[in-house]
């Protein structure tokens, strides 16, 4: 039954990324609509990892979402690089 709980987890997690990022650029854009439909929107991608969890077995699958794992590390680290840029730039 524990692989069944660790789908759930990652459907969760799945979900909560996405709306992470919608409140985060809802927030950058100061949008309540498009925080909104970024939560339905990671509501919805829970909902789909749920359904595709069991295909996370299969390592053509577990390649590609380490491929997207490192892709929005790399995001996430050039955002901060550009913040941290941006910061440095004004505090001169």
């Amino acid at each position: 039954m524990k692989g069944n709980s660790d789908k759930k987890s990652m459907a969760d997690s799945f979900g909560k990324m996405f709306e992470a990022f919608g409140d985060a650029l809802g927030e950058i854009f100061r949008d309540p609509k498009l925080k909104e439909q970024a939560k339905e929107f990671g509501k919805s991608a829970a909902a789909s990892a749920e359904a595709f969890a069991n295909r996370f077995k299969d390592e053509e699958v577990k390649a590609k979402f380490r491929d997207v794992g490192t892709a929005a590390q790399e995001f996430g680290q050039s955002i901060a690089d550009y913040f941290k840029d941006a910061k440095e730039k004004t505090d001169k």
